[in-house]
């Protein structure tokens, strides 16, 4: 059962992530929702940047087998490596690392010191972007490009879910929402999704009050669909269509597919909501360091000018469009 006790405006780091229900303006949100979209141009904008640097995983996998990872077999093993980062106690670990390093060197074993020294880079990195800057998450910015939809107790679709957070966030902001979660990864129902802390609070509003509340995972109603996206068999039924980290693993080729699946869902007037990993210094390095728990497939970063370029190439119209600490977010309708 999840804690009822955490309180609205409460902060705190607890041992692999951060409790945050202030309510505040998040700490990055910067709007573009006024760009003239029609007037932009990919000579202008550029093209996004290509992640390039694999996992060991993946190379090993295809000297082994002699042919390219398959797209889903590489996300399952994203899935699987990416959750290992979510569940470690990340204080304890690095003070284990500090302990096997110094017998490494006392041993003169400079690669089991060197391997150690890689480790402990990346999980302070880890922890520097999800435990201390809550940047995977974000919160306060989630809420900021999720706020004012015209809904009420809406049907959610998200695809690609893996552990769900921005639809339960979103069912914490528009209360009585119908969640479906889809992914054709069954680790994501049962452990990234199924494991996901039930302790997490998510702020949100009191329909009776109109005041903030504070709801959990457990409040909420979730079907979790293990399936690919293009097998799916509902109609034009969803108030609101949601990826994360979706658009950014189809090259260019294939993006009209990537935009079709979000218009593929949505009722007459519902809303695309689309995010991407920014195109910062920061990604870049993240995304080079944490290699091997984040590269097993194709990934582009871009920036908000990129994605909304494609957005509208596609057909969407653009309501919202903005950035968070780590990710260009897009509120779209169908145009």
């Amino acid at each position: 059962m999840a804690n009822r006790d955490i309180p609205i405006n409460h902060y705190e780091h607890k041992s692999n992530y951060t409790i945050d229900t202030r309510d505040l303006k998040p700490d990055v949100f910067e709007d573009y929702s006024a760009t003239d979209w029609r007037k932009l141009t990919w000579k202008e904008v550029g093209r996004p940047y290509k992640v390039d640097k694999w996992a060991e995983g993946k190379k090993k996998w295809e000297e082994e087998n002699g042919q390219h990872l398959p797209v889903k077999e590489g996300w399952k093993f994203f899935n699987y490596h990416f959750h290992q980062l979510f569940i470690k106690d990340i204080t304890s670990s690095k003070a284990k690392n500090r302990n096997k390093l110094l017998k490494s060197l006392l041993k003169l074993n400079i690669p089991g010191a060197w391997e150690t020294l890689h480790e402990q880079l990346q999980l302070t990195i880890w922890n520097k972007v999800h435990r201390v800057e809550d940047a995977i998450w974000d919160p306060r910015g989630k809420r900021s490009l999720f706020k004012d939809l015209d809904v009420k107790k809406p049907r959610i679709l998200f695809l690609g879910a893996a552990d769900g957070y921005e639809a339960m966030q979103l069912a914490a902001l528009y209360p009585g929402a119908e969640i479906v979660l889809v992914d054709y990864d069954d680790f994501c129902k049962t452990d990234r999704f199924g494991k996901f802390p039930s302790a997490y609070p998510f702020l949100g509003i009191d329909t009776s009050t109109g005041h903030p509340k504070v709801w959990y995972k457990e409040d909420m109603h979730i079907n979790f669909v293990v399936d690919d996206i293009r097998n799916l068999k509902y109609g034009k039924e969803f108030d609101i269509v949601v990826s994360i980290g979706l658009i950014e693993h189809f090259p260019d080729e294939y993006k009209p597919d990537a935009f079709e699946f979000h218009r593929r869902f949505l009722k007459p007037g519902g809303y695309a909501i689309m995010t991407t990993p920014r195109n910062q210094l920061r990604s870049r390095a993240f995304y080079n360091i944490m290699s091997d728990y984040m590269n097993y497939g194709y990934r582009e970063l871009m920036d908000i000018h990129q994605m909304g370029l494609y957005a509208h190439e596609n057909g969407f119209q653009i309501l919202r469009a903005g950035f968070i600490k780590a990710h260009n977010g897009l509120i779209c309708k169908p145009g």
